[in-house]
């Protein structure tokens, strides 16, 4: 198991965003959606821990506000839209080597995925070892490329992305999808290798309420609902 010591909690927050307006600092229920996530993360570590990566002074005013010290922004050349994951986690380690902090583990929090909970968080820890590249939360997905997923074949006709004689969706192999809630990465990994080479990865499977991913207004409006009728519960 990880101590919980040796993990750089990672927030990253840029102020582009086509489907919601800025919707990092957007309020959910009248709250900032980053605040969400650095709550959750100032419950559970020391502040020295987190960083809100954000390319936005506005998203800079409001992490600051919400107690996590934010003195610089994300360069520039780490804020475009073709901007990877990857490298701002290698230059935020780079970053923490200088100053005299050695981590082992990269905890990504997804601002837009804010309905984590202490329980998930304890449970991926207890999943997490040394050999394994990540640990990651995931949520059941409904489509399914043995049932339900087609690909366009060489004659333009569609066909199963993958061939298995199943005759309904309850026999067909689960498959999970990446519900941006938490990453936990080893570090070592991150410097050999980019996120889409892990093959070392193990799921945490969280509900669909608690994947729910705010891309857009539609999902915006429907976590709204869902908290109001007590459906979601926020630590």
């Amino acid at each position: 198991m990880t101590s919980i010591n040796d993990i750089l909690v990672v927030i990253p927050a840029r102020g582009g965003s086509k489907g919601i307006p800025m919707k990092n600092i957007k309020l959910l229920n009248g709250k900032p959606l980053i605040q969400y996530s650095i709550e959750f993360a100032l419950t559970h570590f020391k502040k020295e821990q987190i960083i809100v990566s954000t390319d936005h002074k506005d998203i800079q005013r409001v992490a600051q506000i919400c107690g996590i010290p934010t003195p610089t922004l994300r360069p520039r050349h780490l804020a475009e839209d073709d901007s990877s994951t990857h490298d701002v986690l290698l230059n935020l380690i780079k970053q923490k080597k200088a100053e005299g902090f050695s981590f082992k583990r990269v905890l990504l929090l997804q601002p837009t995925s804010p309905f984590r909970k202490s329980n998930h968080l304890k449970d991926i820890l207890k999943l997490t070892s040394p050999n394994l590249d990540m640990v990651v939360s995931v949520k059941e997905s409904k489509s399914n490329p043995y049932f339900n997923l087609f690909e366009e074949n060489e004659s333009g006709n569609l066909e199963l992305s993958k061939q298995r004689d199943v005759s309904g969706r309850q026999y067909a192999p689960k498959v999970f999808e990446y519900n941006g809630s938490m990453y936990l990465m080893n570090v070592n990994s991150l410097e050999r290798m980019k996120i889409n080479e892990f093959s070392k990865v193990k799921k945490y499977v969280m509900s669909s309420l608690d994947s729910i991913d705010l891309d857009s207004q539609i999902d915006w409006d429907f976590a709204e609902l869902m908290i109001k009728q007590n459906q979601i519960e926020i630590d």
